[in-house]
């Protein structure tokens, strides 16, 4: 989940990488370093622990300067977080190589290496690289080094090189983990992410699997996994408006909750008309999928497989076909049984999760008919290998914990709904009346915002908390499971999430007066069972605190304290009880002092098994 950025160039890139880095710095914060060959011809390295504004001051204090680097930002894997491990790692004083991935043979490599009189500085696989790569180059000059290191190498990797002695090029490559070329003038660039590179370039070319290339100022060269030169079609990418900005908002977390309404419009635009979901939104060749569809299987991790969850009720109530709801890292474990025309459908924010992208690719040989994707990011890998993607059109999301992207997710797998609903017997005013509520969604989400100060006022019963319990029925549990995962992620409070009539086979033991229990309550066929459940909890002494609609006759009480939503369509409740409980998190770490944005241990794109 490492960042990578590099730069060739005919000024000093330092700045370069430094802002990259930054933009980067979602994908892991544990340390930060860069390479920078100077005008004397020597590799200047700077690595420092913690995030990139600690290696920022390092430069402060004493710049570098030079017109080629490489940098990185890191997630720890193989080894703890200390500047022994922080990249980049080195052979000797002029081969330097950063790396995101997981070498899986490193231990052999390493010994092997050992005994050709390698000495090792750190703990990572990825040190065994730059070894490995230096062991090769003998004769060969540092492309034919880099080609035949990366044939040895088991697992997966992006990574990019730089030579002293061969001033003017970087070499990259990649397998398994995502790299992007930016194209300059007069300078060249790569990057895990094309939002690194958004203040120096908007042409990129997305590199594929096995590729390997060689970046100058003035050129760019490209390999295939057969070693054929190719040429890969560069993209012209309008950034928009900078998502980097917080405006007035404390938190990028804070501005992201906030932004749903306007999100949620803009995901729905172009893809409901006046009365129904528009076929066409879904691309070409959708028709012809969805008529052929008798059952689907969805694959997804983390808030993800929640937004999942939430879809196999509805595909199930609204459609009548079978739905499979999958955790993308079991999945690509296990022997699939498969339907007859079943659709496996994908959700990811980034579209490089590394199971969810493992899982995309063992789907096309198991038997899945056709390939759907509900991404953000129009250049991923899992857009471009899927049949169609639908795409979630809410900007960068820049905190770590997932806010606006889960919501969205929600609206795009509830028009999915419809559309397969169409085809298998949901009635015309059915499908009409609910995207009539569709519409109506945006206004809802801010009346719950407009509860902000209260749940706040709420969250400081929750700081001095070490266990919370989130409870659902139905459709509402994977929002409970979500809800306990916010909390968890961002405070530090060890939370879980049930189905409410589990609470007796177990979890009930847990429940006394220093455990709060959180319940999502709107007015549906399920809310009498959860008013029992609620009961159970309450004679047991635990404190409750329930999301309810106004329907609902729920109200505060000695040991119950209700907080009430706008009365919503029992279809469109799990998105917005989703928004109180995405407040309550954030408040609870705001209290607690946590780093909101970037909790520990955490980062937002997961690009390693």
């Amino acid at each position: 989940m490492c960042g990578i950025v590099g730069a060739v160039a005919e000024r000093n890139v330092a700045p370069i990488l430094i802002q990259g880095l930054q933009r980067l710095e979602y994908r892991g914060y544990d340390s930060a370093g860069l390479a920078v060959l100077q005008a004397d011809g020597t590799l200047q390295r700077r690595r420092e622990v913690g995030k990139v504004v600690n290696l920022s001051s390092n430069l402060d204090a004493a710049p570098v300067q030079g017109t080629m680097g490489i940098a990185h930002t890191r997630w720890a894997t193989h080894g703890t977080v200390q500047e022994a491990n922080t990249h980049p790692h080195m052979s000797g004083n002029d081969l330097a190589l950063v790396h995101n991935g997981i070498i899986e043979n490193y231990t052999t490599l390493r010994e092997e290496l050992q005994s050709m009189g390698y000495v090792f500085s750190s703990e990572t696989d990825s040190e065994v690289i730059v070894h490995l790569i230096h062991s090769c180059l003998g004769e060969n000059g540092l492309l034919q080094a880099v080609r035949q290191a990366v044939k040895r190498l088991e697992g997966a990797y992006a990574i990019a090189v730089c030579l002293a002695a061969d001033a003017g090029r970087i070499v990259a490559a990649r397998s398994g983990c995502p790299l992007v070329v930016g194209k300059g003038i007069g300078e060249n660039f790569l990057a895990s992410d094309v939002l690194a590179l958004k203040a120096v370039t908007d042409r990129f070319i997305f590199l594929e699997e096995g590729d390997l290339v060689e970046l100058r100022a003035d050129s760019i060269d490209i390999w295939s996994i057969d070693n054929e030169s190719v040429l890969r079609a560069d993209v012209r990418i309008e950034m928009g408006q900078d998502d980097l900005d917080k405006g007035n908002f404390r938190h990028y977390m804070q501005k992201e909750i906030f932004a749903q309404p306007q999100v949620l419009e803009a995901t729905m635009q172009g893809r409901i008309g006046k009365e129904s979901v528009l076929e066409q939104s879904f691309g070409i060749g959708a028709r012809e999928i969805f008529d052929r569809t008798e059952a689907i299987t969805i694959v997804a991790c983390g808030t993800s497989f929640y937004a999942a969850s939430v879809a196999r009720y509805w595909i199930e109530d609204l459609v009548g076909i079978p739905c499979q709801v999958e955790i993308a890292s079991e999945f690509r474990y296990r022997k699939i049984a498969v339907l007859p025309n079943t659709l496996f459908v994908t959700i990811t924010q980034s579209g490089e999760t590394a199971d969810t992208l493992a899982a995309l690719r063992i789907a096309k040989d198991a038997g899945y008919f056709a390939t759907l994707t509900i991404c953000n990011v129009p250049t991923s890998s899992t857009v471009r290998e899927s049949d169609l993607a639908v795409m979630l059109q809410v900007g960068t999301e820049v905190g770590v914990a997932s806010t606006k992207a889960f919501t969205a997710q929600l609206v795009n797998l509830l028009l999915l709904t419809l559309m397969l609903g169409r085809r298998r017997g949901l009635s015309a005013a059915k499908e009409n009346d609910l995207v009539a509520r569709l519409r109506g969604l945006p206004a809802a989400i801010h009346s719950v915002l407009a509860l902000d100060e209260a749940i706040a006022d709420l969250a400081k019963r929750f700081i001095e908390k070490h266990h919370a319990l989130f409870l659902g029925r139905g459709s509402l549990y994977p929002v409970a499971l979500e809800g306990a995962l916010k909390l968890k992620e961002i405070s530090y409070i060890h939370a879980e999430g049930y189905a409410a009539g589990e609470l007796k086979h177990g979890p009930l033991a847990l429940v006394d007066d220093d455990m709060p229990v959180v319940a999502v309550a709107p007015s549906d066929d399920l809310l009498e069972k959860l008013r029992s459940n609620l009961q159970e909890v309450k004679a047991r002494g635990g404190e409750l605190f329930v999301f309810a609609d106004t329907d609902s006759a729920f109200d505060s009480e000695a040991g119950v304290t209700v907080l009430h939503l706008p009365k919503i369509d029992p279809v469109l409740a799990p998105i917005a009880y989703s928004v109180p409980l995405q407040l309550l998190a954030y408040h609870v770490a705001v209290q607690k002092g946590t780093d909101v944005d970037q909790p520990r241990n955490l980062a937002k794109s997961v690009t390693v098994e």
